[in-house]
């Protein structure tokens, strides 16, 4: 499977491009890490290009990378964007997750 963007997500990922003037092919790196309330903790960056061992997936039109671990945790994970205003961001709809703290930004399995 592979991890995508809503059209929302990238749109305001093009955006980030836009403002922080990346080069063509630019990629939303998508990851986790060890910490939160629930045992892992989502991230994202942008970087100009994969790392040789990323996996590389393309959603509407912007490149998402993943490393190889984080990919065991994301694998099927949808990355949605919200303007809400309490928990407006990015959201992150992962089949994996067994459980979530209320913020949404972390997660177990």
């Amino acid at each position: 499977m592979a991890i995508t963007l809503t059209t929302r997500a990238a749109e305001k990922i093009r955006s980030v491009f836009d403002k922080q003037h990346m080069p063509e092919g630019s990629c939303l790196r998508v990851g986790v890490k060890g910490g939160g309330c629930s045992g892992f903790t989502y991230t994202l960056d942008v970087t100009d290009k994969p790392a040789e061992d990323d996996e590389l997936f393309t959603s509407h039109e912007v490149n998402v990378v993943c490393d190889p671990k984080s990919y065991l945790y994301l694998n099927g994970t949808e990355v949605d964007y919200s303007d809400d205003l309490l928990k407006g961001g990015f959201v992150f709809n992962n089949p994996n997750a067994k459980k979530g703290c209320n913020c949404g930004a972390s997660f177990s399995t």
